[in-house]
This record gives C-alpha cells, structure tokens and sequence, in this order.
C-alpha cells in the first residue's frame, strides 16, 4: 500500500477532490471490471501531470496511465499504485483552421462532434470508438476502414521526468493498433488532427448511419472492452471464433457475445478472471481448429 505520507503529498500537488484513495477499478472501465487501485489520482493538465510524474519518479511509486479505460481488462486483486486518469478534467477540443486541437482526455465522440459543428471531415469513422483521443493515439485506434494515423498530424507527451516531446505523424511510427508510445512510456497530453472542410450535412449523414451500424452489430448493451482480439492477418478474428463453435460460449459471468463473436461482454457479475480463462479458452480453441493464433487487444492491468 501506498504511504499516507505519498497519498498527502499527492493532495498538495492535485487537490484533495483529486485523489482517490482505495478506488474501485469496476467503476473506470467499460468492463465494469476490477478490483481496488492504491491511489486514482485525476489530473487536470500537464504542467500538474509532469510535477507528478517526477515526483513518483522520486518515491519511486509505479503508475499507470488511464484515459476512458476502453480497452483495459484490471485484475480482480486491482493496483498496487497510483492511477493517473487523464479524462474529462483535460478534454477541451479547439477548431483551429481546419486543424482540431485536442487535449488528451478528449472523447472520440467529443472530437467527432467539434468536427461536425465547424463543418470538417474526415473523423466520421471514429465517432463510435468509445476510449479518449490520447488512448487512442497509444494503439492508433480505427474503425470502418479509418485510423487515427491518417489524421493525426502531431502528438505531445510528457516523458518519466515531466520533459516535453513532440512528434509528427511519421515520427509516430504508426501501424496496425501500435504506434511509438506503445514502445516507450510516454504520456500523451495533446493530439493536432488535420481534417477537410466538408458539408455538415453529409458528416452527419455518415456518423448517424455508422452508429446505427454499430448498434445493429455490436453488443452495446453489455459492458465489454470492445475488440478483444486483434485482426489476424488475412482474416476476422470475430468470424474464426463463431467458426469455432464459440459463440456464446460463458465462463463464469463473462461471455462471447452472441451478437458478435469479437467481443467478450460482462453479463453482469464478471471477474477478471472469468474474462481471462475464457479469452484463454478462445486462443486455444481457434489455434486447435484453424492454426491462427489470436492476439489480445485488450490490455491487462495487475500489480
């Protein structure tokens, strides 16, 4: 556990508001997931951000970096450290030009509907995607044929001392659901996305009938971390599990969606462990029957 000396100094430097102390995880992920972080410490920008981040350098207290924790599956025994949630505290989203401005806690949904009200196009396919815009960048994030890298056009972090960086697209090192920042531990404070002017009319024609497939598709309805698996190349990680047999298959309170074989969905009563022996049940299956090997997109988080 973390110090109550190291939990007041954090107070100091964030807030008192801002610092959670023994913090359910369940209640910071879509997968209503998790057990107790030490510490959920909200941050509010990044002249704060890097003051913490050199701090727990110094007590040499580990941390991780959340934004919407879309795509987080936290162990059932939670964290053994600080949480440092980037979120609505650090959401604003500027039209400058053609160019959108977004700080790293930002929404897709957010971003999308900036976009739509200055008449811009171009980030239609990642209305739906439910993790923040900094998230997003981390694993280049992409729906309906689109991606972040084709968009973003520079990215600022903050390094482990709280120095800042800056890099362009290509520095970014983009690629299929990685980027730079998932090689090194940078923290994303701010992404610059460069859009087309476009007909508001016809954005919005195009955001409504994506969401209205997503509805139609995907199980909505149930707390899920969205894609559990990545595509396999030359293939649809959904298709090979429903091909397996798998769909519906439950272990515990966790399930294979039986809308759509990508998703594992919380019925409602899930542990981390259920999720994990039957994303572990899935790779074994498919492997024995098709001889592709799944891999997560999912990210587990344990002490």
């Amino acid at each position: 556990m973390i110090s109550e000396a190291i939990i007041q100094s954090l107070k100091r430097l964030l807030g008192e508001d801002n610092v959670l102390v023994s913090e359910p995880m369940k209640k910071h992920t879509t997968f209503r997931i998790g057990g107790d972080a030490d510490v959920l410490a909200r941050i509010t920008g990044k002249e704060q951000l890097a003051k913490v981040l050199k701090y727990l350098g110094q007590v040499e207290v580990p941390y991780y970096v959340l934004g919407n924790g879309s795509n987080l599956l936290v162990s059932d025994e939670g964290y053994r450290g600080v949480i440092l949630e980037i979120g609505d505290k650090m959401s604003e989203v500027l039209a400058e030009g053609n160019c959108l401005i977004c700080q790293a806690g930002a929404p897709m949904a957010k971003v999308a509907r900036t976009a739509l009200e200055n008449g811009l196009a171009g980030f239609e396919f990642a209305a739906g995607i439910p993790g923040t815009i900094g998230g997003g960048v981390v694993m280049n994030a992409g729906a309906y044929g689109g991606e972040l890298k084709h968009v973003v056009t520079q990215v600022t972090v903050l390094d482990r001392e709280g120095e800042e960086l800056v890099f362009d697209n290509e520095t970014m090192e983009f690629g299929y659901r990685t980027s730079l920042i998932k090689k090194y531990p940078y923290i994303v404070t701010e992404v610059r996305v460069q859009l087309e002017e476009g007909d508001r009319n016809v954005i919005k024609e195009k955001m409504d009938d994506l969401a209205a497939r997503r509805r139609e598709k995907q199980p909505l309805e149930y707390p899920s971390a969205g894609s559990t698996f990545k595509r396999p190349e030359g293939y649809f990680a959904g298709a090979l599990i429903q091909e397996a047999g798998l769909k519906g298959y439950t272990v515990g309170g966790a399930q294979v969606s039986q809308k759509h074989s990508g998703f594992v969905i919380n019925k409602g009563d899930a542990t981390a462990e259920d999720v994990r022996n039957l994303m572990a049940h899935v790779r074994k299956t498919v492997k024995e029957k098709t001889g592709v090997t799944l891999e997560p997109e999912v990210i587990y988080l344990e002490s």
